[in-house]
């Protein structure tokens, strides 16, 4: 799931749905007019953004609502935390064998 998770997250259009979606829970059409590509082309970023489970879609009448899901953006960032905290802990003790 992480790898889909960061694959979603690598194209600029897709972040700045993500952006978007920050202050305030839009619909599809909402979150359309702020893009200069057709509707199907922004409908085909949601769904990747909906099966990398970034962003959750919920039927209001004949409008479809989205949020972020904010647990897969904590789950992203601990993995990458754990990275990170595992290239420290080797450069440190290559540091403390004197492999530097």
């Amino acid at each position: 799931m992480i790898d889909q998770t960061f694959r979603a997250l690598a194209d600029p259009t897709r972040r700045r749905i993500l952006q978007l979606l920050k202050t305030r829970d839009l619909a599809a059409g909402e979150i359309a007019g702020n893009f200069e590509m057709a509707f199907a082309s922004v409908s085909h970023h949601l769904q990747v953004l909906r099966d990398a489970e970034l962003v959750q879609s919920r039927r209001d009448g004949q409008h479809i609502i989205y949020s972020l899901n904010t647990t897969v953006f904590q789950d992203a960032l601990q993995h990458l935390l754990d990275i990170g905290g595992s290239a420290t802990r080797r450069r440190g003790n290559a540091r403390s064998r004197g492999d530097t």
